[in-house]
């Protein structure tokens, strides 16, 4: 652009265009395109990563949790102590009702030789009609006999035995082996040397009232 033209055009409100800037480094004197970081060309110095703002976090945001306080040695200790005491409460139970079971098996086995043994050899009369009381079970029971049943049974030559809920007039030897079968069906066994004190249901005269016997 010659001079002439170049004022002409600042005549009219042009500006003249800016002057390309030179180098810094140029200017500096160091060398082209060199960093002032001392790092080459086309490299780029790492930075510090800022904070990450979900620093212990797992997904999503959730708070990571660390382990929990440990446990002092008095708290295992006693962890350890109620864990045995549990247990053996535990093994109390199961030894208890394999007990009560293997005694109800024996109760039951005992009472079908029982049955076995008495089969047919009751003494009970149609015809009997003295009330013979006697206590059993905590409890006042009775059994209709002779005259003659009553003597041979306060004379201990005769016994009661208990039966699913019937009572049965037995000999004395019939007796003595239900006892040694099953004792707890034995319900009347006199013993004729005992005073007659010990057993007040002997006499036939005395009665008991019918709202009295269980």
């Amino acid at each position: 652009m010659t001079d002439s033209l170049r004022n002409q055009l600042l005549g009219l409100g042009f500006k003249p265009a800016p002057e390309p800037r030179k180098n810094d480094s140029n200017r500096r004197g160091g060398k082209p395109n060199e960093r002032r970081d001392g790092g080459k060309p086309g490299s780029s110095a790492k930075r510090a990563d800022p904070p990450r703002t979900g620093a212990g976090k797992g997904p999503a945001g959730h708070k990571r949790r660390g382990p929990g306080p440990a446990r002092s040695r008095e708290e295992i200790d006693l962890a350890k102590a109620y864990a045995i005491r549990a247990q053996r409460e535990k093994d109390e139970r199961i030894a208890a009702e394999k007990a009560r079971q293997e005694e109800a098996r024996l109760r039951r086995e005992a009472r079908a030789r029982l049955a076995e043994l008495v089969k047919d050899k009751s003494l009970n009369a149609a015809e009997a009609d003295i009330a013979r009381h006697f206590p059993y079970g905590g409890k006042i029971k009775r059994i209709h006999v002779t005259a003659d049943q009553l003597k041979a049974l306060n004379a201990g030559e005769l016994g009661v035995l208990q039966m699913d809920g019937r009572y049965l007039l037995v000999t004395a030897e019939l007796l003595a082996q239900a006892a040694e079968v099953f004792p707890p069906a034995i319900a009347l066994r006199v013993d004729p040397d005992a005073p007659a004190a010990e057993d007040p249901y002997a006499d036939p005269k005395y009665q008991v009232p019918d709202d009295l016997v269980w």
